[in-house]
């Protein structure tokens, strides 16, 4: 089945939010022909960047005033209360509601109007990505997956804004919002945010503790990471596998498991849990209501890792680097 953005060629779609999605939603909707117009706090930085792409910009309130369907692409922690300040007193009835995270409708912080469609559309890859691809003629796979369908069309629009992106060209997957949520914030939490980050940071604490250099520590345990990842990216396993040394295979079969093991998988476990009874969902609210002091001070304390400072240096010698 050929998917198109026929269920939106006659809509009017608000763009709420202009970072590295918004921007590369709004940009691939208009290239695929869709009416767009992005909604944005007033005298804003990205303001100036959406009217320099040549976007009619608006507050986010008179965006959605006259859109058939808006696209909440703020931060999480932002959404509720610009859904009941722009949203819900505003948008028109039957008209659609669409997220690219189902995290604030899943955990009940914003709760929809009962007579609006709810829907959700998530690329899986960062904004850059989904332009780029886009503008060469591909696409990045999208999830979708409708929370509320009040018009009979909630499904056609999701699938027909994931066309929009250029999501078809690759691959839709229908969802649903409680799955979205809970497997993508396990994966950031587990593996590839908080998991990566804390095995990089031991890896090099346990060499450098062992009398080893810093710099050969970075490039041990966190530059060559990017070596692997990139296999695994292309071709899983299997092509990983194929393209390092018998004695980095051997040493992957018989101490992985040792670092990690069945523990590691049952505190994987216990962190699934914590997303899954909104435990999770319950901290980050109140960590953010309470102005983030947790959280900057674990963040501030990433920053000063020695890694950091170590990594900061070599990578100034990496000339390549600026140039990507």
């Amino acid at each position: 089945m050929t998917v198109t953005t026929q269920a939106l060629q006659d809509s009017r779609i608000a763009i709420l939010g202009y970072g590295s999605q918004g921007r590369a939603h709004a940009l691939n909707l208009r290239d695929s022909g869709l009416d767009v117009v992005v909604g944005l706090r007033a005298g804003g930085p990205t303001a100036a960047k959406a009217a320099a792409d040549g976007f009619a910009v608006a507050t986010p309130a008179e965006a959605v005033k006259g859109a058939d369907l808006v696209a909440v692409l703020t931060p999480d922690m932002v959404q509720p209360k610009l859904y009941e300040e722009a949203i819900a007193p505003i948008l028109r009835p039957g008209a659609a509601l669409l997220f690219a995270h189902g995290f604030n409708v899943h955990f009940k912080a914003i709760a929809p109007r009962a007579d609006i469609d709810v829907i959700l559309v998530a690329p899986k890859g960062p904004g850059h990505l989904v332009r780029t691809e886009y503008e060469i003629g591909r696409g990045v796979p999208c999830l979708y997956a409708v929370y509320q369908d009040v018009s009979g069309h909630a499904k056609d629009k999701a699938m027909a804004y994931a066309a929009g992106l250029g999501g078809a060209r690759a691959l839709l997957i229908e969802t649903d919002f409680k799955e979205e949520t809970e497997t993508d914030l396990f994966g950031e939490q587990a593996v590839l945010c908080g998991g990566a980050s804390e095995l990089v940071q031991k890896g090099f604490e346990t060499l450098v503790e062992a009398g080893y250099r810093p710099e050969i520590a970075y490039y041990e345990v966190l530059h060559e990471l990017k070596l692997i990842v990139d296999l695994l990216y292309q071709g899983g396993i299997t092509k990983m596998l194929n393209f390092i040394s018998e004695t980095a295979q051997y040493g992957d079969y018989v101490s992985g498991p040792r670092i990690v093991d069945a523990a590691t998988k049952e505190r994987m476990k216990a962190v699934l849990k914590e997303i899954q009874d909104g435990t999770f969902a319950r901290n980050w609210s109140e960590e953010y209501k309470a102005g983030l002091p947790n959280y900057r001070r674990m963040k501030q304390a990433d920053l000063e890792h020695p890694i950091e400072k170590v990594g900061a240096q070599l990578r100034a010698k990496m000339v390549w680097l600026n140039e990507a």
